[in-house]
């Protein structure tokens, strides 16, 4: 079963608090250690949340300079980020350092017009390894 989407209200901003609300604590700490290594001088990253009223809830967008890295969402017991790539990066994503389970499920995905989407289910702390190795590749593309 799909979980649930959260932060729909258009009037709450989803700030520390809110997020943890939403999250719960151990998933809000997985989320913030994330969020804080990717807005570190290293990773360069800068995340600007907006509601936006075609899905009909907040979304982080990652940003490296100008250009998307990545898409945040938030839901019930987990955060998803959300990576689009081009078919010519595809022999680059089955060489990276990640899980079978991503490159397959990556390989599966349905097209979103020409972008071929890399979605991260993420509720604990393991997981995040393959996920920065991910933003580094994707950071290093734009």
């Amino acid at each position: 079963m799909e979980a649930e989407m959260l932060l729909r209200d258009p009037d709450i901003f989803p700030s520390e608090k809110v997020l943890q609300n939403a999250l719960g604590e151990s998933v809000h700490n997985v989320l913030a250690s994330f969020l804080e290594t990717i807005t570190n001088e290293e990773y360069a990253l800068s995340i600007e949340w907006r509601y936006y009223n075609d899905g009909k809830a907040w979304l982080g967008k990652v940003l490296y300079k100008k250009k998307t890295v990545l898409w945040l969402s938030v839901w019930d017991g987990l955060f998803k980020t959300s990576f689009f790539f081009t078919e010519k990066h595809l022999e680059k994503i089955a060489a990276l350092d990640i899980a079978k389970t991503i490159k397959d499920e990556f390989a599966g995905a349905k097209p979103v017009g020409r972008l071929l989407p890399m979605i991260f289910d993420v509720s604990n702390q393991e997981q995040v390894k393959d996920l920065l190795t991910v933003v580094r590749f994707k950071k290093s593309l734009v």
